[in-house]
């Protein structure tokens, strides 16, 4: 990573294509007091005049915007895929997060969607996301900057048609949160990865509806915790990133079982209406998928930095972020288009 802002259009790669047609319920968690800062969310690409802003045609296809994305989610109501991209690290460049908005076929829509400008709403080093009930959860942290300030978890949650800022949970006793899951109550679910010396927990938080963080899971068998996901049961799935451990454990804490994925080090995980479990391995390259009842079986590899990917149903398609490697992989589950 560089040490300061590239700006976006730089990453940007356009293509033209040679055709002559262009072609809810209330969120439960209690907000802090109304930010003081004028939300101003990216617009979609397009050139801005002096009276009026041209959007791109559509017989141009755009794609990059992607800056060490760490997770990403999908938005049915726009049909969008949000990555989560983390920018530069907090300690060199602070509040240099931000949300691309993406296309299905991996074209760019809208490079920077929240964290246009630095007095819009921040994102200073975000890792997984969620939505639920029309809101968009970010796993962020704050501190960790040039100027020593302690690191200290927060999750950030945004209205989803609008981007801007509904409530900021703080986690008091977690410097950070690795990925994020909401369960249908509005509790969510973070992984604190911890340090292999121990000198950081591993750790699974459960923050409820009211914002007050507890700890649901501690030590063994987490192994440097990573992946979090629900499953359709309402159970809460980690993923280890020091071994290949697939466990589910009851919204109280209790492991129910464990399972083994096709190979360790593992980051993403998504899980299906049927219980069928993608995941994907940061350290190994790898995709295993976990049919209920059946062993795990590699369906893709060799792909660099996996992390916390996403599902998009509509085209049928996992989509992978690459964190340093600055794109996104997608995978089709099936052959043609399910829109």
């Amino acid at each position: 990573m560089t040490s300061s802002r590239v700006p976006i259009g730089a990453a940007l790669l356009a293509g033209v294509l040679l055709s002559s047609t262009p072609g809810t319920a209330q969120l439960q968690p209690q907000p802090q007091p109304p930010q003081t800062q004028t939300m101003s969310p990216g617009r979609p690409l397009g050139v801005a005049g002096d009276q009026a802003f041209t959007p791109i045609s559509s017989n141009v296809r755009v794609y990059g915007g992607i800056v060490s994305a760490e997770s990403c989610v999908y938005d049915p109501s726009r049909k969008l895929i949000l990555a989560v991209n983390r920018g530069a690290p907090p300690d060199r460049v602070a509040n240099d997060g931000f949300i691309s908005l993406i296309n299905p076929d991996g074209t760019v829509h809208t490079a920077r969607w929240i964290g246009l400008e630095s007095k819009d709403p921040v994102l200073n080093q975000p890792f997984g996301s969620a939505i639920h009930r029309g809101h968009l959860y970010v796993a962020d942290s704050v501190g960790g900057t040039a100027d020593g300030a302690k690191r200290s978890a927060i999750v950030r949650v945004f209205d989803l048609a609008t981007g801007g800022v509904m409530a900021t949970l703080p986690v008091p006793d977690s410097p950070w949160l690795n990925d994020i899951a909401v369960a249908s109550d509005g509790t969510i679910f973070g992984s604190q990865t911890g340090a292999a010396d121990g000198s950081v927990p591993m750790r699974i938080y459960r923050i409820g509806p009211n914002g007050t963080s507890s700890i649901l899971a501690e030590g063994a068998p987490l192994s440097r915790p990573n992946g979090v996901e629900i499953d359709p049961q309402g159970n809460i799935v980690v993923l280890n990133l020091s071994d290949d451990a697939v466990m589910t454990f009851s919204p109280a804490g209790t492991l129910l079982r464990t399972e083994r994925a096709a190979q360790a080090g593992n980051d993403g995980l998504v899980i299906l209406a049927d219980g069928t479990k993608y995941i994907s391995s940061v350290v190994n390259g790898g995709v295993s998928r976990i049919r209920p009842g059946r062993p795990a079986e590699l369906v893709a590899t060799g792909i660099p930095n996996a992390a916390s990917m996403c599902y998009d149903p509509d085209d049928d398609q996992l989509v992978i972020p690459m964190n340093a490697n600055n794109g996104l992989a997608f995978i089709k589950l099936s052959r043609g288009r399910k829109r």
